[in-house]
């Protein structure tokens, strides 16, 4: 008796070809996201040999979709967010607006349908998180404060995203999509109810799941039994998109990000990220494979100006677009550069949107290749853009006079103000960063009355610190002029508290050399970052988990009797 194993196969060949292609791609220093997209293009119908189910890769990318849209919601911190709003809230926006109206210029100026061309500008305006995320580890600077700048700054993309998604359905009549408009009934009309089952659901989740699903959890979780904790945890996920979906005519995708938001909320949060974690991770495969299988490589060939044209709207239109607003709001030319590099990828809503139009008949299947074309050019392409941002800034630096005029223009925040008193100017700590470990550090410092200077990039944290009396500069203390108006050459010691062990070389360079005298004291994640950091000239450097043993070690051995008094 034959059985019909067209899942078992379309499951195979997906997670077999995306291995191979995934080692080969990290191996040629690409993400690999570029391996999983072109094992669907190898299993898809528009390359010869094996084809998989469309169909089944279809329904296993909507569950791709779910567990994808679910650790987003799982790692979405509204406080990271709060802390780079006056950059990211209004940065991320106007890009957003920036690049939809480049895809819809080009895409009218191609003869296509208003909706059509709708769906394929915002299709260009949504970088990748996924992609964003393993850069920013890949290069150290995911908790520093330019990483989180453009991790906020996706996350206000990605909220959008998801506005867009819960929109478009009841807006595609009106846009000329194969769903029709509701006869006689007003566009605001059916937004508004659209806008009404939206916030019913999330009404639900935030009253009701915030007390229910921890609870869940709980209960599971007292049993003792791992696999029964992941079990509940995904089939939390899954059901709450489910449930959203037919209850609410929510979209799979707002249900699982909330899920994930809820989920949050627990004191399980972390745990649940590490349990569901490789399912997620599976699962997100399985969505790449079966978007890789919706691109046609003739469109490289029968439309090649058509994909240069998208190309340059990602890596250069948005990217250009992004740098700009970052220096407008007066941040340095690092964090711009990093930010629009950042940028200049599509990915995972960029592909759920185009899955979406192509269901309610606003992309047809050219518009999904180009932007298949597009997204697969600049995920390839981004690790390069990184790698570029320190040669381009030096030569920016020595080839442009204005570049050197817009960094060194007058900002308040950027010196030290006149009525400082003169104990800051003298002897005193100079603090590089006011980050978890800084703030503890300065806390120190003030309660044993010792002058100190901080230096940090984010502005508002700047003018919350010089509110509050203290003396602050604003900057990135990787530039010399930074540490020199927080008065280095006469500091009795440096003390670097970022994350960033790279940023610290050029910092103990500048104070080294204008006092040579001085203490560096600097923190490090590994053995290899301090070795390096101490070769340039650090005095002492704390390694995180030596000093954490040290802790614990020295509270082991210490009496019962002696600790009240040690700790007092």
């Amino acid at each position: 008796m034959e059985h019909n194993i067209s899942l078992i196969t379309t499951i195979a060949a997906g997670f077999g070809l995306a291995l191979v292609l995934g080692v080969i791609a990290t191996r040629l220093k690409l993400p690999a996201l570029v391996g999983y997209l072109l094992a669907g293009v190898v299993i898809g119908p528009f390359t010869p040999g094996f084809v998989a189910d469309a169909g089944l890769a279809a329904q296993l990318a909507e569950i791709g979709v779910m567990l994808l849209m679910f650790g987003v919601g799982l790692h979405f911190s509204l406080d990271d967010l709060l802390a780079v709003r006056k950059i990211a809230v209004p940065g991320a926006v106007v890009q957003m607006l920036v690049a939809t109206l480049m895809g819809v210029g080009l895409a009218t100026w191609w003869g296509w349908g208003i909706g059509q061309a709708v769906v394929f500008g915002v299709s260009l305006s949504v970088a990748s998180t996924v992609v964003l995320l393993r850069a920013l580890e890949s290069l150290g600077i995911l908790d520093s404060y330019t990483g989180r700048i453009a991790v906020g700054w996706l996350v206000v993309e990605d909220l959008a995203m998801v506005l867009v998604l819960v929109l478009l359905p009841p807006l595609a009549g009106y846009l000329g999509g194969t769903q029709p408009a509701a006869d006689g009934v007003p566009v605001w009309q059916t937004l508004g109810k659209t806008l009404l089952q939206v916030a019913a659901f999330v009404a639900l989740m935030l009253v009701v799941g915030r007390r229910v699903f921890p609870w869940l959890l709980w209960q599971v979780a007292r049993t003792g039994s791992r696999e029964l904790f992941t079990l509940c945890v995904v089939a939390a996920a899954v059901g709450i998109a489910f449930g959203s979906a037919a209850l609410f005519g929510v979209s799979f995708a707002l249900g699982a990000f909330f899920a994930g938001m809820v989920l949050r909320e627990s004191e399980f949060s972390h745990r649940a990220a590490e349990e569901s974690l490789p399912l997620r991770d599976a699962f997100a495969v399985l969505f790449f494979v079966s978007v890789g299988m919706l691109f046609n490589p003739a469109v490289l060939v029968e439309q090649p100006l058509r994909v240069v044209g998208v190309v340059l709207i990602i890596l250069v239109g948005k990217s250009v677009a992004a740098a700009l607003l970052v220096l407008a709001l007066r941040y340095p030319l690092n964090t711009a550069l990093t930010v629009s590099a950042s940028l200049a990828q599509i990915g995972e809503f960029s592909f759920i949107l185009v899955g979406l139009g192509a269901s309610l008949g606003l992309m047809d299947p050219a518009g999904q290749s180009l932007v298949l074309a597009g997204a697969l050019i600049s995920i390839a392409l981004n690790p390069l853009l990184f790698r570029a941002i320190a040669p381009l800034q030096a030569f920016l630096r020595e080839k442009s006079a204005y570049v050197r005029r817009l960094e060194a223009r007058d900002d308040p925040l950027a010196e030290l103000p006149m009525t400082t008193e003169q104990r800051f100017l003298a002897q005193q700590v100079v603090l590089v960063g006011y980050g978890r470990v800084g703030r503890r550090i300065a806390q120190a410092l003030q309660e044993a009355g010792q002058p100190f200077v901080v230096a940090e990039q984010n502005r508002e944290l700047v003018e919350r610190l010089r509110a509050q009396g203290m003396a602050a500069v604003y900057g990135d203390a990787a530039e010399p002029a930074v540490l020199i108006q927080a008065h280095i050459a006469h500091a009795r010691m440096l003390v670097v508290a970022t994350p960033d062990a790279l940023s610290a070389q050029p910092m103990i360079e500048t104070a080294r050399t204008l006092n040579p005298g001085i203490e560096v004291i600097v923190r490090s994640h590994n053995e290899e970052e301090a070795a390096q950091l101490r070769a340039a000239g650090a005095g002492t450097v704390f390694l995180g988990e030596a000093e954490l043993a040290r802790a614990m070690t020295q509270h082991v051995l210490t009496p019962p009797g002696s600790r009240g008094a040690q700790h007092a």
